[in-house]
């Protein structure tokens, strides 16, 4: 129940995102953004833990702002790999992967106080 919690604060987190960052948009309805939101997670697991793990380093000098940087390559990553997700530039994804975390944090938060 709480992967499909968080699958679905992922989907709002991205049409948050697609609604403030004009760089980036998610050319469908309700079901595109789940599967953006699916295949965000998935890249995001398995290539971005492994990028997160070597990049270590990197994140502790940075205070952990690094991250953002991994999570807009893996935002990038996402859309190159999916034809209904378009992002216009890395700064777009940049500031996208700064909202999709705001909001996915905030979600998770709330479903765990539930």
């Amino acid at each position: 129940m709480r992967l499909i919690l968080r699958w679905l604060a992922l989907a709002v987190a991205f049409w948050v995102a697609t609604s403030i960052v004009p760089g980036i948009s998610v050319n469908g309805g309700l079901t595109t953004y789940l599967w953006v939101a699916l295949l965000f997670g998935l890249i995001n697991a398995i290539l971005g833990s492994i990028l997160k793990i070597l990049t270590l380093p990197v994140t502790i000098i940075s205070f952990g702002l690094f991250l953002f940087v991994i999570n807009a390559a893996m935002l990038s990553l996402t859309a190159r790999w999916s034809e209904k997700l378009d992002v216009t530039g890395f700064g777009s994804a940049l500031l996208a992967s700064l909202i999709i975390s705001i909001v996915t944090g905030i979600a998770s938060r709330l479903y765990k106080k539930a």
